[in-house]
């Protein structure tokens, strides 16, 4: 009986020594470094999941829902607000009016760039028969309809010159530029304003319709509107002008006329 007991301590205290061996060689194994430690770099981390789906440095899904989440809520705050006619909510209602009705100002833009670094801002292309390095804002060449004539000089009122043109005729781009101003303007009724890489404008008003858009970019040529019936019926007219900075220039002096 006691020599069965012996055996059974000594099996014991065996597996303890082997136990303890274990531990003591996974105490002393050596920890190869890998291969940015070995030659003094931080391990790097990787942006690939294992899944498929790893995250990106410049993207973070939880940031990226949050602000659709967060646009969601503000337009229906927006729509929220626009069904409720409280007048308390008439000044934010008009803010987002004026703030989705007005475009955006590139020509203000394009003078504030030329003011502060002294050169035009690129927004008209360029024509592809202007060789490199030519200077493309010192002169605009106009194009004058093959039927004008002058019914009203630059001396009787300062600003423009009234051009006769056949009846129903269109209205062309006499150089080409973007169009600055498409609307009603105070003396010259219907007007298109465009404006050239010299940073002069052209002044096509008295029109009976307008056939450009705001910020559009006209070709010369291009057919902005049509010229204004006269009263006879035989004839149309539409209004001319040149501006340069503050001032209007007579075309006369800019424009060859027969």
């Amino acid at each position: 009986m006691r020599s069965r007991a012996d055996d059974i301590r000594k099996r014991v205290a065996r597996r303890k020594r082997e136990r303890d061996r274990v531990k003591k060689n996974v105490q002393n194994r050596v920890m190869w470094p890998e291969d940015e430690e070995r030659y003094g770099f931080s391990k790097m981390a990787s942006y690939e999941g294992e899944s498929g789906e790893g995250t990106h440095p410049l993207f973070n899904k939880e940031w990226f829902l949050f602000k659709i989440l967060a646009s969601a809520c503000l337009f229906l705050l927006i729509a929220i607000m626009f069904k409720n006619g409280a007048s308390a909510l008439d000044p934010a209602r008009n803010f987002v009016k004026n703030t989705m009705e007005n475009d955006f100002q590139f020509v203000a833009v394009a003078n504030w760039y030329e003011e502060k670094f002294g050169k035009p801002l690129a927004l008209l292309p360029l024509s592809d028969d202007k060789k490199d390095g030519e200077d493309k804002t010192q002169s605009i060449d106009y194009a004058l309809p093959a039927s004008a004539k002058i019914l009203e000089d630059f001396r009787e009122n300062g600003q423009r010159i009234t051009i006769e043109t056949e009846k129903d005729a269109p209205v062309q781009a006499m150089s080409e530029g973007l169009v600055k101003f498409a609307g009603k303007k105070d003396g010259f009724g219907k007007t298109v304003i465009i404006k050239h890489a010299d940073n002069s404008e052209s002044w096509y008003g008295h029109l009976e319709e307008i056939n450009v858009s705001l910020y559009e970019y006209a070709e010369k040529g291009k057919e902005l509107g049509k010229s204004t019936n006269m009263k006879d019926g035989t004839k149309g007219s539409f209004y001319f002008a040149i501006k340069k900075g503050d001032d209007f220039v007579d075309p006369i002096q800019v424009i060859p006329f027969d």
